[in-house]
């Protein structure tokens, strides 16, 4: 399999292109603000075509690139229906003091074709199969995209804006609740098997296993201590 990621824009958002090999067909995850180029640039360097675009919320960080991607490879993007406003309406998304700083600076809109993501679906594309899970808490839409094992890849989980190593996505944005995100973390992250990598990890991936005995969120949830600590107020 192979997974090329790269930080995009002002706020350093991961974007990943997946495939099952190099020359094959593959799926773009979160292309966001300037992530134009680095796309681009990943296309060509591995032979890839794309077949579609897959968002795991729609903040403008994660969702600002989707309109020139789709448009250029004439793919659909995928978006849960709860955040498919944010990609026209940042600023109802952000917040009036936040959102109306991006909308003078960037171009935003829907693409053509989106098509909207639901819970437990499971996505064939590009010769691979991606489970949506739904695990509002960043917002109200976010998802995760998980993968199984494929030979010497352990199973993976996309995990947006809910799970990095150590910490968790910020809950104060519109849309954003605290407590959403501690039952997404027990619903879709807890019974996962301790081998699966965790991306993004910000600087490095981390393993449910590792978060499991280390990240202070997720060991609250697993000790059933209820909503005793609150989100870190970090990037977007």
């Amino acid at each position: 399999m192979l997974i090329a990621g790269f930080p995009a824009g002002a706020w350093g958002t991961n974007c990943y292109v997946v495939a099952p090999a190099a020359g094959e067909e593959c799926v773009i995850i979160d292309p966001g603000h300037q992530a134009t180029r680095g796309v681009e640039e990943t296309l060509k360097k591995h032979r890839l075509k794309p077949v579609a675009v897959v968002l795991t919320h729609g903040h403008i960080d994660h969702v600002a690139s989707v309109v020139p991607v789709c448009g250029a490879h004439d793919v659909p993007a995928w978006i849960h229906p709860e955040d498919r406003f944010m990609m026209s309406d940042p600023e109802k998304a952000l917040g009036r003091s936040l959102g109306a700083q991006l909308m003078g600076e960037l171009t935003v809109g829907e693409p053509s074709d989106v098509k909207e993501l639901t819970d437990g679906a499971k996505l064939a594309l590009a010769g691979m199969e991606l489970t949506v899970s739904h695990a509002p808490g960043h917002t109200r839409g976010s998802v995760t995209f998980g993968m199984p094992e494929a030979g010497d890849i352990p199973p993976l989980l996309f995990s947006g804006d809910l799970l990095f190593a150590g910490s968790i996505g910020r809950t104060d944005f519109p849309g954003g609740s605290h407590a959403d995100m501690l039952e997404s973390l027990a619903r879709v992250c807890l019974p996962l098997d301790d081998s699966t990598v965790v991306l993004p990890g910000h600087n490095e991936h981390t393993t449910i296993g590792r978060e499991r005995a280390t990240n202070p969120y997720l060991r609250q949830v697993a000790a059933g201590l209820g909503d005793g600590f609150t989100s870190p107020r970090r990037g977007m």
